[in-house]
């Protein structure tokens, strides 16, 4: 779900009281004012920091607090930096609770689209590829000589790139929080949308398996149109009318939201939110739980075509669109901004590579057990695999008791995490702008404002979030998976003197591919 940023820690709103105190500012290398300050050792590597804190330098564009360090995930929430060293077994499990994020929910219609066996080779091979990158992240602070441990990638890009690469960095670390709130904010509507669907067809008696699509099975299952009211009687249809023009998905819902959304962004702290952590993984382990229901319930329905085919109730094994695929994967496997953060707090580091492999095994096996078994038990016939939908749970009717389970760990998870998205943005950008994270009153509003309008405006007018979470990681991934992390592997070896066109070649083909990836989502 999952989001780039070049640093992993943040603290909350500046506050004249903090006791850790601040040292005067001075000039940095590239010529900005650094706001040099007090760093507990502990906080950043353990007792084993040595005495550095009030000799180091923080970022431009983060001040870092030793009371709070914050995580998220691409187009996920997940915040968590602990202060003490972790077991290898914790280190794995937040790395898989990081990466878990809203791209789960697009596996399976991402499944359909490139075809049942090329959805599972696309799946292992674009998690090796991304482990691989993730692996040159890591190791990239090594290769520069004088490095610390507070290094992040960032400061690498910079040392490599200059003033140019930490700008390159935070711009796509921009539009990739942009995008994430943009995701967050149709699944909002989405699912505050079906959550007072619900509650009226509730009171009202309404099936909505009456008037649409559906499958019959011991768990009905729908191809979501739009509603047909010739079954109904005139007081219901009166009814749906005044509902409907009320309470529309798309018309009304994501404007309703403001009032609930747009407070919270002004809140001075954003400790609050930071407590309803575990709400998201509980939503996971949830929505995990209700696929094996499900697949239990509905059983398999496969057919298998090698070759396109004329049988609309069944999908080939390959198919053109499988770009969009890739597009979802970059997105679902990207923990490339936060993997030096979270593998600093592993207790033994020489387990770092192994951890971070089996991490990536187990998400990747999260995916085709919730991709695979969602597009294979999928009843066609008599519904047709092509209703698969890019929010997988809007193919379960409102009235269903687990997906309305979900959608509302799913909402309440969601409205926590928006504002620490919203305000990881904030940071980064006046940080840059202003040198510091509050510049005015007027500021906060107007980025709030802008934030908000463009998620009513997509969610309003183009609500898929399978297609803007493929744009948003097919382009992320370019800058910081496929050609950054290569790049500056290639030039630390030919400044070794070390660099030979076996390491060279399979690198160049891989920014290639990037490339590849980025121009194809365009063509499907």
């Amino acid at each position: 779900m999952a989001l780039v940023k070049d640093e992993m820690s943040v603290n909350a709103e500046e506050d004249e009281n903090e006791s850790s105190p601040l040292l005067p500012q001075h000039e940095s290398q590239c010529g900005k004012p650094r706001r040099q300050l007090y760093v507990e050792p502990k906080s950043i590597v353990g007792d084993s920091a040595g005495d550095f804190g009030s000799q180091e330098q923080a970022p431009d564009h983060v001040n870092v607090s030793s009371e709070e360090l914050y995580t998220y995930s691409p187009l996920g929430f997940k915040l968590k930096a602990p202060a003490d060293s972790q077991s290898s077994l914790v280190t794995i499990f937040v790395i898989w609770n990081t990466m878990m994020g809203t791209s789960l929910l697009s596996i399976p219609w991402g499944t359909m689209q490139s075809g049942f066996t090329m959805g599972i080779i696309l799946i292992v091979v674009v998690g090796l590829i991304m482990l691989y990158s993730a692996y040159r992240v890591l190791q990239s602070p090594k290769d520069i000589a004088g490095s610390t441990p507070e290094y992040e990638f960032t400061d690498v890009c910079e040392w490599y790139f200059g003033r140019p690469g930490r700008g390159l960095v935070l711009a796509f670390s921009m539009i990739a929080i942009c995008g994430a709130l943009i995701v967050y904010w149709v699944l909002m509507s989405n699912f505050l949308y079906n959550t007072g669907k619900y509650i009226f067809d509730t009171v009202n008696g309404v099936n909505v398996t009456d008037i649409v699509p559906k499958y019959d099975g011991s768990s009905p299952v729908i191809c979501p149109t739009p509603p047909h009211m010739h079954n109904t009687s005139l007081s219901l249809k009166a009814s749906l009318k005044t509902f409907s023009s009320y309470w529309h998905k798309q018309k009304t819902v994501p404007f309703y939201l403001i009032v609930l959304i747009l407070p919270l962004l002004n809140f001075p702290s954003v400790n609050f939110f930071a407590r309803f952590n575990n709400i998201g993984t509980l939503a996971i382990f949830y929505l995990i739980i209700l696929v094996t229901i499900k697949v239990s319930q509905l059983g398999f329905h496969m057919d298998v075509h090698w070759i396109s085919c004329n049988d609309l109730h069944y999908v080939p094994e390959f198919r053109k669109t499988f770009p969009t695929m890739i597009g979802i994967l970059s997105q679902a496997f990207f923990l490339h901004n936060c993997i030096i953060t979270v593998m600093k707090n592993n207790r033994h580091q020489k387990n770092n590579v192994r951890d971070l492999s089996i991490a990536y095994g187990l998400v990747g096996g999260t995916y085709i057990y919730v991709g695979i078994f969602i597009f294979s038990t999928f009843p066609a016939p008599p519904l047709w695999k092509t209703c698969i939908q890019q929010n997988f749970l809007d193919n379960f009717q409102n009235n269903d008791i687990l997906a309305f389970v979900a959608r509302i760990f799913f909402l309440f998870q969601m409205i926590t995490i928006y504002p620490l998205l919203a305000y990881i943005l904030r940071v980064q950008l006046f940080t840059e702008i202003y040198g510091k994270t509050y510049p005015s009153l007027l500021h906060i509003l107007v980025l709030n404002i802008i934030l908000i309008s463009s998620g009513v405006a997509m969610a309003r007018l183009y609500p898929q979030i399978g297609t803007i979470i493929r744009y948003v990681g097919a382009t992320c991934s370019l800058v910081f998976v496929f050609v950054l992390p290569h790049l500056t592997h290639i030039l630390a070896k030919w400044r070794r003197g070390t660099l030979r066109w076996y390491s060279t070649i399979p690198h160049c083909l891989l920014m290639v591919l990037g490339v590849v990836n980025f121009v194809a989502q365009f063509f499907i």
